[in-house]
Formats: C-alpha cells, structure tokens, sequence
C-alpha cells in the first residue's frame, strides 16, 4: 500500500486547505491505511541555518528537534501532501520552515553559472499541492507551484507533481458552504452575491478533485 504523509499549513483548526486535504485522505483511505497528517504548528522544528554542512554530512545538522524523525518520514513515504493557504503569495511560514530543512536532502554545487542541485538518492514520489486563497485568480499560487516544479526536478526525474487550488475562499470553512451561506458572506464581504451560485457548484468540484486524487494516486503500482 501507499505510504502517504501530508501536511497541514492553516493555522484554523477548520481552514479551506484542512478541509480540502481531509477530502484527500478520505479518497486515499479507499486504497491504503498508510496515512499520516503532520501539523507544523505543533512540532518542534527550527530555521535552516544555512550552515552548508549537510553538503559535507549529508544530513542536517541541526540537533535538539524533530527534523531527523520527519526527514526519516518524508524519505519513507510515497506520496507528500502539502495542503495550505496563500499568504502573501505562498505558504504559511510553518510550512516555509519545513520546506527549507529540504535543503539537507540534496548537495548543492557552486558553479560559475549558477547551481547545481545532486539529490543524496533519487526520489519516486508523487507530490501534491492543495492550495487555497481568497483570490479569484489562481496567479496568487504561482510562486509555489513554480517553487514545488523545481523542487520535484531536482529531487528526482521520476517524481510528479500534481495541484489542486481553490479560489475566492477567504473565510474559515467556506469551501464547505452552501450556495445561500455563500450569498450571506458575500454580503458582508461586499464580493457580489450573484457569484455564490457558480462558487458553490466550483467548491464542491474542488472537493471532489481531492477527493478523486487521493483514491487515484493511492491505487497506482
């Protein structure tokens, strides 16, 4: 079976992103019991130093936190889930912390051109994006996505990232909301309320891509 370990970025107990991810793992639990849900508010893991010695020992550095067992984790699993908000035009920075200890997994080659990255082994995993934000423009996720393709290039060629976003969902739980709650809070938002209709029936295709990724990726040799 799959192995899978995901990660929640909302600080909201009921963010969008959560709620998308649990949609994720319910489609993956029709095809494996592999399943693990790490929130990075709640676990000890400090800043990149930027120190450069995992170049040297290949493998961070850094002691006194959690990042040996996660890295153990990550390394062992077949399916990473990454499931957070836009803020500012990228992810949370709990999230942010986690991806820059990334660093320690591969050897990084100053050229006169530029950088050469050489993974410590080669990657073959399946990477997935749930991105949410309260833009109606999907622009506001580019920079992860263009960040989250470099970072599965580099890793290994037989890697695959997969994306799944949701737009115009700003408030906790909206992405679960009725046409007619949409129409309240668009009220209140001052966002025109003739959009809840088309929102609603957008929100719960989002759901169901989680949903359909998750038992899709979960069934693959």
């Amino acid at each position: 079976m799959k192995k899978i370990l995901a990660f929640t970025g909302s600080p909201r107990p009921r963010g969008n992103s959560t709620i998308l991810l649990e949609h994720f793992i319910k489609g993956a639990k029709q095809n494996t019991d592999l399943y693990e849900i790490i929130d990075p508010y709640k676990i000890k893991i400090k800043y990149c130093a930027g120190c450069l010695r995992c170049n040297i020992i290949k493998k961070c550095s850094i002691k006194d936190d959690q990042w040996r067992g996660l890295s153990e984790s990550i390394l062992n699993s077949d399916i990473i889930v990454i499931a957070s908000p836009i803020y500012f035009h990228h992810l949370t920075a709990s999230l942010k912390k986690i991806i820059d200890r990334f660093r320690s997994f591969v050897n990084v080659r100053i050229t006169e051109t530029g950088l050469i990255h050489t993974p410590w082994q080669e990657w073959k995993k399946d990477f997935v994006l749930i991105l949410s934000m309260g833009s109606p423009d999907d622009i506001e996720a580019k920079q992860v996505v263009e960040l989250f393709e470099y970072i599965t290039e580099i890793l290994g060629s037989e890697n695959k990232l997969h994306v799944i976003k949701a737009t115009r969902v700003a408030m906790a739980k909206q992405i679960e909301k009725t046409s007619e709650e949409l129409n309240s809070l668009y009220k209140k938002l001052k966002i025109p309320s003739f959009l809840s209709e088309n929102d609603n029936i957008t929100n719960k295709q989002v759901i169901k891509k989680c949903f359909e990724l998750g038992e899709k990726l979960t069934t693959r040799n």
